[in-house]
């Protein structure tokens, strides 16, 4: 396609609901457990069930929630969330609380979360030691408790959950002092004493749950401006590709090679933001691939290629239930579309594929080729622009922007290849 339509529309300032967000990224998260999904979830509404027994005002009983659900924001690989919910005392159970305290320590939205999230896996008789606040000991604990509960508990999900009931709060009893806080296990005893808040831990149960407590608590939601998003999805950019490690700094390089094509193609400085935006959010669905098919060194087989296929659509379901974001929504989860309308998961028609869409397809393919994968070294620039134009023959690709990629190649490859956010 030669015309490159870069006629874009302003908008009014973009605002999005901070709870919104942090739904979708906590569906994000549920995505690493593979078939074990939702952990999140029951986690922030066990901590919710015990904040009320606590009485917390309702800030606070809001923040165990949010916790809760990004508890676990330092965990991308499918083994690590494997390990921490068969195993009570992992080893390396820290690693992934420091990330997660790294993570949102500077992002002043989420940064409450961030002590409570390097502690949650802190045992009461070290924590409460601590020269902390007595709310971040608290919240730590808090989760580390319902944390426990729900690796002690998920297997059981379906007609078994009331019948892991005794064996779950004895578990719980038996760390009183030692693993949690007396204070907190008293809370728990009385808010699980009902067959109620087990079988809420139900998906079904779970989700209506959760839809009925964001219509109570709306007044309390946050809005982020356009800028603190773009900020939070530099951070979470991290999280997607530290998943393994052939694929660190992708999403930053196709980010920045998006900017850079979008500069050149004349976009608004509005719509070049959401782009940054979708490009550092267009591989967030691969959270649900396991790392062994990712980090494969060798061809795919079909049921494997199957499963990473599925990945752009996982990142639209992610983010377009995120309001007044639906063109980042599909910017994001239209990478693997194609001009000619053979591509993946909508096999979209040019006439959907946004110049935004177009550009950050041609990003995620030259930034691709040109990092290292586990079945080849990163290639070459020459061999780059000969695979990507072979693509616009094939029509994958945008035939105009991958002329504006060979008259700056060299720029190109710049971009791709940084590592700075």
């Amino acid at each position: 396609m030669n015309n490159l339509n870069t006629v874009g529309v302003e908008t009014r300032e973009l605002q999005v609901d901070l709870r919104q967000t942090i739904y979708a990224l906590s569906n994000a998260l549920d995505l690493v457990g593979i078939d074990e999904v939702r952990h999140g979830k029951r986690v922030g509404y066990m901590a919710m069930q015990c904040a009320a027994k606590l009485e917390l005002e309702v800030l606070d009983a809001n923040d165990a929630f949010e916790i809760g659900l990004l508890h676990d924001c330092g965990v991308s690989s499918s083994r690590v969330h494997r390990a921490l919910v068969e195993q009570h005392d992992w080893p390396d159970s820290q690693v992934h609380c420091q990330i997660g305290y790294k993570l949102l320590k500077d992002f002043p939205p989420l940064a409450h979360m961030a002590l409570p999230i390097l502690y949650h896996h802190t045992y009461w008789n070290e924590l409460s030691s601590l020269d902390l606040p007595a709310k971040t000991k608290l919240f730590a604990n808090l989760i580390h408790l319902v944390d426990r509960v729900d690796a002690f508990s998920a297997g059981h999900l379906g007609n078994g959950i009331l019948l892991n009931v005794r064996h779950a709060r004895e578990f719980i009893e038996a760390g009183r002092g030692i693993c949690f806080s007396p204070v907190l296990v008293d809370a728990f005893m009385d808010a699980s004493s009902t067959q109620a808040f087990w079988l809420t831990m139900e998906e079904r149960h779970l989700m209506n749950y959760i839809t009925d407590l964001d219509k109570h608590y709306q007044s309390h939601h946050t809005l982020i401006s356009l800028d603190e998003l773009e900020q939070l999805a530099r951070l979470f950019s991290r999280i997607i590709d530290a998943k393994s490690q052939f694929t660190v700094a992708h999403s930053i390089g196709v980010a920045h090679l998006s900017c850079y094509l979008a500069k050149l193609c004349g976009l608004s400085k509005e719509n070049s933001k959401k782009i940054e935006a979708a490009a550092l959010l267009h591989d967030i669905g691969k959270l649900h691939v396991p790392d062994e098919i990712l980090e494969k060194p060798g061809p795919l087989n079909a049921q494997e290629r199957a499963i990473i296929e599925q990945h752009s659509f996982e990142t639209y379901e992610i983010l377009r239930r995120i309001s007044g974001i639906e063109d980042i929504a599909k910017w994001a989860a239209f990478h693997h579309e194609t001009v000619s309308g053979n591509g993946y998961p909508f096999r979209a028609h040019i006439e959907e594929l946004d110049i935004e869409a177009r550009i950050i397809a041609v990003a995620d393919i030259f930034q691709a080729l040109a990092q290292d994968r586990p079945y080849r070294e990163g290639l070459a620039l020459k061999e780059i622009l000969r695979i990507m134009n072979a693509l616009v023959e094939k029509g994958n690709l945008d035939e105009s922007l991958v002329a504006l990629v060979n008259e700056n190649a060299l720029a190109c490859y710049h971009e791709a290849t940084r590592t700075d956010i």
